[in-house]
Protein backbone atom coordinates (compact mmCIF):
# COMPACT_ATOMS: atom_id res chain seq x y z
CA UNK A 1 0.00 0.00 0.00
CA UNK A 2 2.83 2.38 0.81
CA UNK A 3 4.51 1.64 -2.49
CA UNK A 4 1.33 2.36 -4.45
CA UNK A 5 0.85 5.64 -2.53
CA UNK A 6 4.38 6.73 -3.45
CA UNK A 7 3.65 6.10 -7.10
CA UNK A 8 0.50 8.24 -6.94
CA UNK A 9 2.39 11.02 -5.18
CA UNK A 10 5.09 11.07 -7.87
CA UNK A 11 2.58 11.15 -10.74
CA UNK A 12 1.93 14.95 -10.63
CA UNK A 13 5.69 15.58 -10.68
CA UNK A 14 6.05 13.26 -13.67
CA UNK A 15 3.28 15.07 -15.54
CA UNK A 16 4.86 18.42 -14.75
CA UNK A 17 8.26 17.17 -15.93
CA UNK A 18 6.81 15.92 -19.24
CA UNK A 19 4.93 19.20 -19.78
CA UNK A 20 8.08 21.24 -19.12
CA UNK A 21 10.09 19.07 -21.50
CA UNK A 22 7.51 19.41 -24.26
CA UNK A 23 7.43 23.20 -23.74
CA UNK A 24 11.20 23.47 -24.06
CA UNK A 25 11.19 21.33 -27.19
CA UNK A 26 8.44 23.40 -28.75
CA UNK A 27 9.69 26.89 -27.92
CA UNK A 28 13.46 26.68 -27.64
CA UNK A 29 14.86 23.64 -29.40
CA UNK A 30 12.49 22.63 -32.19
CA UNK A 31 12.59 25.99 -34.06
CA UNK A 32 16.36 25.75 -34.27
CA UNK A 33 16.19 22.30 -35.84
CA UNK A 34 13.55 23.11 -38.42
CA UNK A 35 13.72 25.05 -41.66
CA UNK A 36 11.01 27.54 -42.49
CA UNK A 37 9.88 27.92 -38.88
CA UNK A 38 9.27 31.65 -39.20
CA UNK A 39 5.75 32.87 -38.56
CA UNK A 40 4.03 33.79 -41.81
CA UNK A 41 3.12 37.48 -41.72
CA UNK A 42 0.21 38.82 -43.75
CA UNK A 43 0.41 42.43 -44.88
CA UNK A 44 -2.10 44.67 -43.15
CA UNK A 45 -3.85 46.78 -45.76
CA UNK A 46 -5.50 50.16 -45.33
CA UNK A 47 -9.08 50.85 -46.26
CA UNK A 48 -9.17 51.42 -49.99
CA UNK A 49 -9.80 53.22 -52.19
CA UNK A 50 -8.36 56.42 -50.83
CA UNK A 51 -11.20 58.86 -50.38
CA UNK A 52 -12.17 62.26 -49.07
CA UNK A 53 -13.57 62.48 -45.55
CA UNK A 54 -17.11 63.32 -44.56
CA UNK A 55 -15.97 66.93 -44.06
CA UNK A 56 -15.03 67.15 -47.74
CA UNK A 57 -11.27 67.24 -47.21
CA UNK A 58 -8.26 65.07 -47.96
CA UNK A 59 -5.08 65.95 -46.08
CA UNK A 60 -1.60 64.81 -47.12
CA UNK A 61 1.50 64.94 -44.94
CA UNK A 62 4.72 65.15 -46.96
CA UNK A 63 7.88 63.81 -45.32
CA UNK A 64 11.00 64.75 -47.28
CA UNK A 65 14.53 63.47 -46.72
CA UNK A 66 14.42 61.59 -43.44
CA UNK A 67 17.91 60.10 -44.03
CA UNK A 68 17.10 57.48 -41.39
CA UNK A 69 19.92 55.08 -40.48
CA UNK A 70 20.34 53.17 -37.20
CA UNK A 71 17.90 54.72 -34.78
CA UNK A 72 19.32 55.92 -31.48
CA UNK A 73 22.83 55.00 -32.63
CA UNK A 74 22.75 57.59 -35.44
CA UNK A 75 23.94 61.08 -34.62
CA UNK A 76 22.25 64.24 -35.84
CA UNK A 77 23.76 66.67 -38.31
CA UNK A 78 23.64 70.46 -38.31
CA UNK A 79 21.93 71.02 -34.99
CA UNK A 80 22.83 73.45 -32.23
CA UNK A 81 25.58 72.35 -29.80
CA UNK A 82 23.01 72.26 -27.00
CA UNK A 83 20.92 69.76 -29.00
CA UNK A 84 23.64 67.44 -30.26
CA UNK A 85 24.33 65.18 -27.26
CA UNK A 86 20.92 63.55 -27.12
CA UNK A 87 19.94 63.94 -30.78
CA UNK A 88 19.50 60.91 -33.05
CA UNK A 89 17.16 59.34 -35.60
CA UNK A 90 14.67 59.10 -32.76
CA UNK A 91 14.18 62.86 -33.09
CA UNK A 92 12.98 62.22 -36.64
CA UNK A 93 10.63 59.51 -35.37
CA UNK A 94 9.28 61.83 -32.69
CA UNK A 95 8.69 64.58 -35.26
CA UNK A 96 6.62 62.29 -37.48
CA UNK A 97 4.53 61.15 -34.54
CA UNK A 98 3.90 64.75 -33.48
CA UNK A 99 2.87 65.73 -37.00
CA UNK A 100 0.45 62.81 -37.26
CA UNK A 101 -1.05 63.63 -33.87
CA UNK A 102 -1.51 67.34 -34.58
CA UNK A 103 -2.47 67.34 -38.26
CA UNK A 104 -4.40 64.07 -38.35
CA UNK A 105 -3.64 63.48 -42.03
CA UNK A 106 -5.54 61.09 -44.27
CA UNK A 107 -2.44 60.06 -46.18
CA UNK A 108 1.35 60.20 -45.79
CA UNK A 109 3.82 60.64 -48.66
CA UNK A 110 7.56 60.05 -48.25
CA UNK A 111 9.36 61.81 -51.09
CA UNK A 112 12.72 60.05 -51.13
CA UNK A 113 16.01 59.71 -49.25
CA UNK A 114 13.94 57.90 -46.67
CA UNK A 115 17.09 56.15 -45.45
CA UNK A 116 20.71 57.21 -45.76
CA UNK A 117 22.45 54.20 -47.25
CA UNK A 118 26.06 55.04 -46.31
CA UNK A 119 25.14 55.12 -42.61
CA UNK A 120 23.45 51.74 -42.36
CA UNK A 121 24.54 48.16 -42.97
CA UNK A 122 20.96 46.85 -43.10
CA UNK A 123 18.59 48.68 -45.43
CA UNK A 124 15.57 46.61 -44.37
CA UNK A 125 16.06 47.40 -40.69
CA UNK A 126 16.43 51.10 -41.50
CA UNK A 127 13.25 51.08 -43.58
CA UNK A 128 11.32 49.52 -40.72
CA UNK A 129 12.59 52.24 -38.41
CA UNK A 130 11.94 55.04 -40.88
CA UNK A 131 8.37 54.05 -41.71
CA UNK A 132 7.54 52.75 -38.23
CA UNK A 133 5.42 55.76 -37.20
CA UNK A 134 3.39 55.54 -40.40
CA UNK A 135 2.68 51.87 -39.78
CA UNK A 136 1.79 52.55 -36.13
CA UNK A 137 -0.73 55.16 -37.25
CA UNK A 138 -2.49 52.62 -39.51
CA UNK A 139 -2.86 55.37 -42.09
CA UNK A 140 -2.32 54.66 -45.78
CA UNK A 141 1.07 55.83 -46.95
CA UNK A 142 3.19 55.88 -50.09
CA UNK A 143 6.88 56.36 -50.80
CA UNK A 144 9.25 57.05 -53.64
CA UNK A 145 13.03 56.82 -53.70
CA UNK A 146 15.69 59.49 -53.59
CA UNK A 147 19.35 59.30 -54.52
CA UNK A 148 20.62 57.84 -51.21
CA UNK A 149 18.15 55.02 -50.46
CA UNK A 150 19.97 52.39 -52.55
CA UNK A 151 23.44 53.07 -51.14
CA UNK A 152 23.24 50.25 -48.60
CA UNK A 153 22.24 46.58 -48.99
CA UNK A 154 19.30 46.79 -51.41
CA UNK A 155 18.89 47.79 -55.04
CA UNK A 156 16.22 50.29 -56.02
CA UNK A 157 13.97 47.50 -57.24
CA UNK A 158 14.41 45.58 -53.98
CA UNK A 159 13.72 48.72 -51.95
CA UNK A 160 10.44 49.45 -53.73
CA UNK A 161 9.43 45.80 -53.50
CA UNK A 162 10.07 45.80 -49.74
CA UNK A 163 8.26 49.13 -49.27
CA UNK A 164 5.25 47.92 -51.27
CA UNK A 165 4.90 44.93 -48.94
CA UNK A 166 5.01 46.90 -45.70
CA UNK A 167 1.88 47.29 -43.60
CA UNK A 168 -0.57 49.97 -44.80
CA UNK A 169 1.68 50.91 -47.72
CA UNK A 170 -0.02 51.63 -51.05
CA UNK A 171 3.32 52.08 -52.82
CA UNK A 172 3.94 50.20 -56.05
CA UNK A 173 7.12 48.97 -57.69
CA UNK A 174 5.91 50.20 -61.07
CA UNK A 175 2.62 50.49 -62.98
CA UNK A 176 0.79 47.15 -63.05
CA UNK A 177 0.59 45.68 -66.51
CA UNK A 178 3.71 47.45 -67.75
CA UNK A 179 6.87 45.36 -68.09
CA UNK A 180 9.81 46.61 -66.06
CA UNK A 181 11.97 46.90 -69.16
CA UNK A 182 9.42 49.26 -70.72
CA UNK A 183 9.69 51.97 -68.09
CA UNK A 184 12.71 53.50 -66.39
CA UNK A 185 13.16 53.45 -62.63
CA UNK A 186 11.19 51.94 -59.78
CA UNK A 187 8.33 53.64 -57.99
CA UNK A 188 6.31 55.03 -60.89
CA UNK A 189 2.62 54.72 -60.10
CA UNK A 190 -0.73 56.48 -59.90
CA UNK A 191 -3.23 56.54 -57.05
CA UNK A 192 -6.77 57.83 -57.21
CA UNK A 193 -8.75 59.51 -54.45
CA UNK A 194 -12.51 59.05 -54.51
CA UNK A 195 -15.20 61.44 -53.43
CA UNK A 196 -16.73 61.42 -49.95
CA UNK A 197 -19.04 58.62 -48.83
CA UNK A 198 -22.67 59.44 -49.51
CA UNK A 199 -21.84 61.94 -52.24
CA UNK A 200 -22.66 61.64 -55.94
CA UNK A 201 -18.94 61.11 -56.58
CA UNK A 202 -18.36 58.45 -53.92
CA UNK A 203 -17.46 55.90 -56.60
CA UNK A 204 -15.52 58.33 -58.77
CA UNK A 205 -11.91 59.47 -58.66
CA UNK A 206 -11.85 63.23 -58.09
CA UNK A 207 -8.10 63.63 -57.41
CA UNK A 208 -5.11 61.91 -58.96
CA UNK A 209 -1.72 61.39 -57.33
CA UNK A 210 1.25 60.68 -59.61
CA UNK A 211 4.53 59.29 -58.28
CA UNK A 212 7.72 59.27 -60.35
CA UNK A 213 11.22 57.92 -59.82
CA UNK A 214 13.67 60.76 -60.53
CA UNK A 215 16.65 58.40 -60.28
CA UNK A 216 19.80 58.68 -58.23
CA UNK A 217 23.17 59.35 -59.85
CA UNK A 218 24.10 59.41 -63.52
CA UNK A 219 27.22 60.08 -65.56
CA UNK A 220 26.86 62.21 -68.64
CA UNK A 221 29.83 63.07 -70.89
CA UNK A 222 32.15 61.84 -68.17
CA UNK A 223 30.61 64.11 -65.54
CA UNK A 224 28.84 62.55 -62.60
CA UNK A 225 25.59 64.23 -61.68
CA UNK A 226 22.03 63.49 -60.68
CA UNK A 227 19.43 61.38 -62.40
CA UNK A 228 16.31 62.59 -64.19
CA UNK A 229 12.84 61.48 -65.19
CA UNK A 230 13.05 59.62 -68.51
CA UNK A 231 10.87 59.72 -71.62
CA UNK A 232 9.45 56.24 -70.90
CA UNK A 233 8.04 57.57 -67.62
CA UNK A 234 6.56 60.63 -69.30
CA UNK A 235 5.03 58.40 -71.98
CA UNK A 236 3.31 56.37 -69.27
CA UNK A 237 2.07 59.56 -67.63
CA UNK A 238 0.63 60.85 -70.90
CA UNK A 239 -1.07 57.50 -71.54
CA UNK A 240 -2.92 57.72 -68.23
CA UNK A 241 -4.01 61.27 -68.96
CA UNK A 242 -5.35 60.27 -72.37
CA UNK A 243 -7.52 57.61 -70.76
CA UNK A 244 -8.85 60.15 -68.27
CA UNK A 245 -9.63 62.59 -71.08
CA UNK A 246 -11.72 59.93 -72.79
CA UNK A 247 -13.76 59.52 -69.61
CA UNK A 248 -12.68 55.92 -69.20
CA UNK A 249 -11.77 54.06 -66.09
CA UNK A 250 -8.18 53.58 -64.97
CA UNK A 251 -8.35 50.75 -62.46
CA UNK A 252 -4.72 50.95 -61.24
CA UNK A 253 -4.15 47.47 -62.63
CA UNK A 254 -3.34 48.80 -66.06
CA UNK A 255 -5.07 50.98 -68.63
CA UNK A 256 -8.67 50.05 -69.24
CA UNK A 257 -10.39 51.54 -72.26
CA UNK A 258 -13.86 50.28 -71.33
CA UNK A 259 -16.15 53.22 -70.63
CA UNK A 260 -17.53 53.18 -67.10
CA UNK A 261 -19.35 56.47 -66.44
CA UNK A 262 -20.27 55.72 -62.84
CA UNK A 263 -16.73 54.87 -61.79
CA UNK A 264 -14.62 56.79 -64.27
CA UNK A 265 -12.11 59.43 -63.33
CA UNK A 266 -13.49 62.88 -64.04
CA UNK A 267 -11.85 64.14 -67.25
CA UNK A 268 -10.67 67.34 -65.59
CA UNK A 269 -9.94 66.09 -62.08
CA UNK A 270 -6.92 67.92 -60.66
CA UNK A 271 -3.72 66.01 -59.98
CA UNK A 272 -0.69 66.29 -57.71
CA UNK A 273 2.73 64.91 -58.58
CA UNK A 274 5.53 63.71 -56.30
CA UNK A 275 9.20 63.10 -57.10
CA UNK A 276 12.51 63.60 -55.33
CA UNK A 277 15.03 65.47 -57.50
CA UNK A 278 13.82 68.84 -58.85
CA UNK A 279 13.78 69.62 -62.55
CA UNK A 280 16.14 72.25 -64.05
CA UNK A 281 13.39 74.89 -64.46
CA UNK A 282 13.08 75.17 -60.67
CA UNK A 283 16.25 77.28 -60.81
CA UNK A 284 14.21 80.00 -62.55
CA UNK A 285 12.22 80.55 -59.37
CA UNK A 286 15.18 82.45 -57.91
CA UNK A 287 13.99 85.34 -60.08
CA UNK A 288 10.28 85.00 -59.28
CA UNK A 289 7.97 85.54 -56.34
CA UNK A 290 7.97 82.53 -54.04
CA UNK A 291 6.51 81.57 -50.69
CA UNK A 292 9.19 80.21 -48.36
CA UNK A 293 12.98 80.12 -48.33
CA UNK A 294 15.36 79.66 -51.28
CA UNK A 295 18.62 79.04 -49.39
CA UNK A 296 20.67 76.69 -51.55
CA UNK A 297 21.34 76.03 -55.20
CA UNK A 298 18.95 73.66 -56.94
CA UNK A 299 20.79 70.33 -57.28
CA UNK A 300 19.43 68.64 -60.39
CA UNK A 301 20.46 66.99 -63.62
CA UNK A 302 21.79 68.99 -66.55
CA UNK A 303 19.35 67.01 -68.69
CA UNK A 304 16.02 68.64 -69.37
CA UNK A 305 13.79 65.73 -70.33
CA UNK A 306 10.62 67.74 -70.79
CA UNK A 307 8.89 67.09 -67.48
CA UNK A 308 7.50 70.62 -67.19
CA UNK A 309 6.24 70.58 -70.78
CA UNK A 310 4.53 67.24 -70.21
CA UNK A 311 2.86 68.26 -66.96
CA UNK A 312 1.81 71.60 -68.42
CA UNK A 313 0.33 69.97 -71.53
CA UNK A 314 -1.67 67.56 -69.41
CA UNK A 315 -3.42 70.54 -67.87
CA UNK A 316 -4.68 68.84 -64.72
CA UNK A 317 -1.47 68.83 -62.65
CA UNK A 318 -1.78 71.69 -60.18
CA UNK A 319 1.29 71.14 -58.00
CA UNK A 320 4.50 69.14 -57.72
CA UNK A 321 6.08 68.23 -54.38
CA UNK A 322 9.82 67.52 -54.18
CA UNK A 323 12.68 66.99 -51.73
CA UNK A 324 16.45 66.69 -52.19
CA UNK A 325 17.53 70.28 -51.36
CA UNK A 326 16.96 70.32 -47.62
CA UNK A 327 17.46 74.04 -47.04
CA UNK A 328 14.84 75.02 -49.60
CA UNK A 329 11.22 74.97 -48.47
CA UNK A 330 9.59 77.31 -50.96
CA UNK A 331 6.74 77.08 -53.43
CA UNK A 332 6.99 78.81 -56.79
CA UNK A 333 4.88 78.76 -59.94
CA UNK A 334 6.05 77.62 -63.38
CA UNK A 335 3.62 77.57 -66.30
CA UNK A 336 0.63 77.42 -64.00
CA UNK A 337 2.02 74.59 -61.84
CA UNK A 338 3.31 75.13 -58.32
CA UNK A 339 6.61 73.44 -57.47
CA UNK A 340 7.01 73.00 -53.72
CA UNK A 341 9.86 71.71 -51.61
CA UNK A 342 9.07 69.74 -48.49
CA UNK A 343 11.99 71.19 -46.53
CA UNK A 344 14.43 68.97 -44.67
CA UNK A 345 12.66 66.64 -42.25
CA UNK A 346 15.28 64.23 -40.92
CA UNK A 347 17.84 64.92 -38.22
CA UNK A 348 20.56 62.78 -39.81
CA UNK A 349 20.23 64.84 -42.98
CA UNK A 350 22.20 68.01 -43.58
CA UNK A 351 20.45 71.24 -42.71
CA UNK A 352 21.15 74.51 -40.94
CA UNK A 353 21.78 74.68 -37.21
CA UNK A 354 19.07 76.81 -35.67
CA UNK A 355 16.77 76.41 -38.70
CA UNK A 356 14.14 73.92 -37.49
CA UNK A 357 13.38 70.74 -39.38
CA UNK A 358 10.03 70.99 -41.12
CA UNK A 359 7.25 69.19 -42.91
CA UNK A 360 4.71 70.20 -45.55
CA UNK A 361 0.97 69.65 -45.34
CA UNK A 362 -1.34 69.67 -48.37
CA UNK A 363 -5.09 70.10 -47.89
CA UNK A 364 -7.46 69.38 -50.77
CA UNK A 365 -11.04 70.58 -50.35
CA UNK A 366 -14.21 69.60 -52.18
CA UNK A 367 -16.90 71.99 -53.38
CA UNK A 368 -20.21 71.88 -51.53
CA UNK A 369 -23.18 71.09 -53.75
CA UNK A 370 -26.87 71.45 -52.98
CA UNK A 371 -27.16 67.83 -51.83
CA UNK A 372 -23.64 66.53 -51.35
CA UNK A 373 -19.95 67.12 -51.83
CA UNK A 374 -18.82 67.66 -55.41
CA UNK A 375 -15.39 67.77 -57.13
CA UNK A 376 -12.22 69.44 -55.90
CA UNK A 377 -12.59 73.17 -55.31
CA UNK A 378 -9.35 74.26 -53.63
CA UNK A 379 -5.82 73.07 -52.81
CA UNK A 380 -3.93 74.66 -49.94
CA UNK A 381 -0.56 74.05 -48.30
CA UNK A 382 1.45 75.08 -45.27
CA UNK A 383 4.44 73.89 -43.30
CA UNK A 384 5.06 73.07 -39.65
CA UNK A 385 8.34 73.46 -37.82
CA UNK A 386 9.69 70.96 -35.33
CA UNK A 387 9.75 73.46 -32.52
CA UNK A 388 7.96 73.53 -29.19
CA UNK A 389 4.64 74.56 -30.73
CA UNK A 390 4.93 72.87 -34.14
CA UNK A 391 4.61 76.38 -35.56
CA UNK A 392 2.48 76.64 -38.69
CA UNK A 393 3.97 78.88 -41.39
CA UNK A 394 3.63 79.97 -45.03
CA UNK A 395 0.01 78.99 -45.62
CA UNK A 396 -1.04 79.57 -49.22
CA UNK A 397 -3.64 78.59 -51.79
CA UNK A 398 -2.15 76.66 -54.71
CA UNK A 399 -5.31 76.30 -56.78
CA UNK A 400 -8.89 77.50 -56.47
CA UNK A 401 -11.54 76.44 -58.97
CA UNK A 402 -13.69 79.48 -58.11
CA UNK A 403 -11.00 81.85 -59.35
CA UNK A 404 -11.11 80.26 -62.82
CA UNK A 405 -14.75 81.10 -63.45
Amino acid sequence: MGSEGGKWLSLPFLIAFIAATLYLLQTLISPRLMLGHEVVKIKRKPDLPLRFGSDGTFKILQVADMHYAKGKMTRCRDVLPSEFEYCSDLNTTRFIRRMIEVEKPDFLVFTGDNIFGPSTADAAESLLGAFGPAIESRLPWAAILGNHDQESTMTREELMSFISLMDYSVSQINPPGIATENIDGYGNYNLQVHGAFGSDLANTSVLDLFFLDSGDRATLNGIRGYGWIKESQLHWLRSIYEVFQQGNKYDQNGLNSIASPTKAAQPHSPALTFFHIPIPEVRQLWFKDIVGQFQEAVACSVVNSGVLQTLSAMGNVKAVFMGHDHNNDFCGELEGIWFCYGGGFGYHAYGKAGWPRRSRVVLVELAKGLRSWMGVERIKTWKRLDDENLSRIDEQVLWDQRLLK
